[in-house]
């Protein structure tokens, strides 16, 4: 059997529209994380919150914050994973980095644009799911309104772990709460749900309610209204007890995603 996986969850404040600061404040924060952990989950936006300024803002593939992930994935040998403003061929990408310790890395870009927030104006819409495989762990990655999508997320048996990075309100945290708990159920793998803390630059706030949950949405860990980052460690044995007892993945329906 596969070892568990160590997973750290970043909630944090962040400065609004301002990677500067916010990087240095993420490299504080991540001073303080001590013993082993294999991958840390940052925030959806990470280096300037939910802007719309992607024309001011958003960055290349090496920028600033592209090498900030790389320089923090090698100090910690761990993942380093989150979202940030991209620029790439005149578009915009809201885009999560999956950033390994060799510099390796790949990326996943927000499927589901919240058009509520006009985030559809200002970004293009990625067409491709990403799955990542690390320490024998399959771990899916999606960006914050991507949750509400069930058949965007369903588990075709291909992954274990299904991270979420998030800048979601307080208003709408009670959505936020049920449907990661239904898609841990419906998907049998556990769910990390990485959420920010604070008020952002159009004075919304956001309590975080970062959550890990496991397969059959027991939550394991929840934190609200505060900054925490705790190293959690996701059981293979419970993966593999739940997926055991009771096989329904077996039973899922077929579908192909349309263009």
């Amino acid at each position: 059997m596969k070892e568990d996986l160590l997973i750290t969850p970043v909630q944090c404040e962040l400065v609004w529209e301002n990677p500067q600061a916010n990087l240095e404040r993420l490299t504080k924060l991540l001073n303080t994380i001590t013993g082993r952990t294999a991958v840390i989950v940052l925030p959806e936006l990470f280096t300037t919150g939910f802007s719309m300024r992607a024309a001011d803002l958003a960055e290349p593939m090496e920028g600033p914050g592209m090498q900030w992930m790389r320089n923090q994935a090698a100090g910690r040998q761990a993942v380093v994973c989150g979202s940030l403003m991209i620029a790439e061929q005149d578009r915009y990408y809201n885009r999560l980095i999956w950033m390994e310790p060799s510099g390796s890395y790949r990326w996943y870009d927000k499927r589901h644009l919240f058009r509520m927030g006009s985030e559809d104006q200002y970004y293009t819409a990625g067409r491709q799911r990403l799955t990542v495989t690390w320490q024998q762990w399959r771990l899916r990655l999606a960006i914050c309104y991507d949750l509400r999508f069930p058949v965007w997320n369903r588990n075709d048996d291909d992954y274990d772990v299904l991270i979420f990075v998030a800048n979601w309100p307080q208003r709408r945290i009670a959505a936020w709460n049920a449907l990661l708990a239904a898609r841990a159920i419906e998907n049998q793998c556990f769910v990390v749900g990485v959420n920010r803390v604070g008020y952002d630059g159009n004075e919304v706030y956001h309590n975080g309610s970062s959550c890990v949950i496991d397969p059959e949405g027991t939550i394991v860990w929840q934190c609200t209204d505060r900054e925490e980052m705790p190293t959690i460690p996701l059981s293979a044995q419970r993966l593999q007890q739940v997926r055991q007892m009771l096989p329904f993945l077996q039973d899922r329906d077929r579908f192909e995603l349309m263009p």
